[in-house]
This record gives structure tokens, sequence and C-alpha cells, in this order.
């Protein structure tokens, strides 16, 4: 870490933040949230109501730990908020093929999904904290970049790919409700395929494992740059059970 990283890092962080007292963790809210969750991959609200149950202090030691990496300082002084970035169409025509901020391009709309759509659903859920906050900013970050991370992981957003990203992302963050969905969406498969399925989430896990911490990069920037070598430079390996099981099969 450089030292205007440190200098930026340490004024962002304290003086207009009162203190966040650690959440005590709601299991059964979150199990009747994951029980709908599976019934309708869609209705992602549950997931917000899983991750406020039972994400405990991760985003504050999450945010902590981008302050402490190189360039995170100059990241939470921006404050760059990256919805309104991925919701602008002129921006997102302007990646050349190959890029990440191409593929994602393709990704959303192919899968007719926006970043301002899942921000949506998230603000339908009470925050005790206010919009500037530190940590409200960073759970935004971390919402608006999942589609970028099904882009570097190669898990698209059938029901195996979800549960493999967020066994992924449980590995990246230490956030126990992805770890749940997780080993829920895990547990209630079924079929010729179970095996390999459960052994896909698994390898998701052991991915997010091995990878560079994603959470740390410059999104904006990382759009620009080639799919392939950004990959290669994060260490994300191929998913390559993900891959084996048929797309018909991964619901």
């Amino acid at each position: 870490m450089t030292m205007t990283d440190t200098m930026l890092g340490s004024e962002v962080a304290p003086a207009r933040d009162a203190p966040i007292g650690r959440q005590k963790r709601q299991w059964g809210v979150a199990l009747k949230a994951l029980r709908r969750l599976l019934s309708d991959k869609e209705d992602t609200g549950q997931v917000f109501e899983i991750m406020g149950a039972l994400n405990g202090d991760s985003t504050a030691r999450n945010y902590a730990r981008l302050l402490n990496t190189a360039g995170g300082g100059r990241l939470a002084y921006e404050h760059v908020d990256l919805a309104p970035k991925l919701m602008d169409d002129a921006w997102l025509d302007g990646f050349a093929p190959g890029t990440v901020g191409a593929a994602y391009r393709e990704f959303v709309r192919s899968e007719n999904i926006s970043a301002e759509g899942l921000a949506e659903i998230s603000r339908q859920r009470q925050s005790r904290l206010q919009s500037d906050h530190p940590y409200a900013w960073f759970g935004r970050r971390t919402r608006d970049s999942h589609d970028i991370w099904h882009i570097l992981s190669g898990y698209h957003r059938d029901g195996l790919g979800e549960a493999c990203l967020v066994a992924f992302s449980y590995a990246q963050t230490g956030s126990l409700g992805w770890a749940f969905i997780a080993l829920g969406a895990a547990l209630r498969q079924s079929g010729p395929h179970r095996g390999l399925v459960r052994r896909a989430i698994w390898q998701g896990y052991r991915r997010g494992k091995a990878a560079k911490w994603l959470a740390g990069e410059d999104y904006v920037q990382l759009m620009s740059e080639p799919l392939d070598a950004v990959r290669r430079r994060l260490n994300v390996t191929p998913p390559t059970l993900y891959d084996a099981i048929p797309a018909d099969s991964r619901g």
C-alpha cells in the first residue's frame, strides 16, 4: 500500500460514521427466506433477507480489508457508485470485443437484467445506515458487482450457476449468508447429476478461495481490460465441473 492510500484510508473510515454494533444473527428469518428462495430463484429479495439476517459484521470487515489494499483507500475516498455506470448504455457500448465490459454488456442484455433492477429490490429493505455511510457504499458496491462476478467466474444465471457463485462469494468475503444459500442449494439437489452438482458447488468455493480478492478491484478500470487477461491476473480458474453438467440440468 502506498503512503497516499494509507492517508486516504485513515481519513475515510472514522469520524462521520457512528460505530455499528455487531448484529445478532437471525437463523429463523434466514431459514424462511431460504425456503422461499429455493422455491423461486428469481425471488431476489430473499437473498437480501438472508444476508441481512446472517452477515453480522462482514461488511465492516471487508471494508476494512479494502482500506488495507493497494488502491483501496483511493476507491473508498472516491466513493464511486457502480449502478449509474452500469446503467449507462453509451458507456457499455464503448467497450471493445473481448473485454470484461463487452462480456458484461452481452450478459445483461441477453438476460434482460440491469444493475438498477437489483438496486431497487435492495432498497425495499430498511437499512440502519445512511446512504453516504462507507459501509452502505461498500454494500452497494458488493451488490452492483454481482453480475461482474458472474462474468469473471464463468457462471451463468441458472440455478446451479447462482449456487456456485454464492459458494465462490462466501470464499471471497466470509459472509455467512452466502454459505447458507450454497449449503441449502447443495442439500436440495436430486436426480442423476446430484453428485456432480454438489461437487460443482464445492468447486465454486475452492475457486473463490484460490482467486485473488475481487472486491479490492477497481471495477470501472477492470471493465476495459481483456476478460481472459483479468481471469489470469486474478487466478480465476475455469468452472470445469459446472461446464460438465448439461445446460438443461442446471436449473
